[in-house]
């Protein structure tokens, strides 16, 4: 099934942000933006909602700390107890101090690891996934935006007069 769809190709940020509220304002439903950097305020603009990445990055945090803290009772104090600089060999809160650096270290390591891989798997960005940004230019310097004409109510001409009066550089319709 092929959808029609609308490009409106722009210079600046602050130009597409400005068409964009425009558009959105008139009823028009953003498929998408294209930029080189991340706009910021174009989220809220075309309806795109907030990341719950730091949830998932504070539970992959705590699921660090648990595993360093298991790690080092069961190393240090179950399986081979070792008297070390005097330190006692039989309990974790008693050595816990010493575990600190350890520990946040591990939670560390496991927030980002884990949100890092979450982030590529959420957005599907893998080796060797097929490029799908309609315009390569987006890469370099020029701003897209990418109307879907069978999710909107308001005409392929309307939108294009919308484009041209906000200042697109280039319309096309594909």
């Amino acid at each position: 099934m092929s959808t029609k769809e609308i490009h409106g190709l722009f210079g600046d940020e602050e130009v597409l942000l400005t068409s964009a509220k425009k558009l959105v304002s008139k009823g028009v439903h953003v498929k998408d933006v294209f930029s080189p950097f991340p706009i910021h305020g174009i989220d809220p603009v075309i309806g795109v909602p907030p990341t719950r990445l730091h949830i998932a990055g504070f539970i992959y945090g705590i699921v660090g700390l648990c595993l360093s803290l298991f790690m080092m009772w069961f190393t240090l104090i179950m399986d081979w107890p070792m008297n070390i600089g005097g330190k006692p060999n039989f309990s974790l809160l008693e050595n816990l101090p010493a575990f600190v650096p350890i520990a946040f270290e591990m939670t560390v390591f496991c927030a980002a690891h884990g949100m890092a891989v979450t982030y590529l798997i959420r957005n599907t960005t893998y080796p060797g996934k097929k490029n799908w940004n309609p315009d390569l230019r987006t890469t370099d310097d020029k701003f897209l935006i990418q109307i879907n004409l069978d999710e909107n109510s308001v005409s392929g001409e309307e939108i294009e007069a919308i484009l041209k009066e906000t200042g697109a550089e280039e319309i096309t319709q594909k």
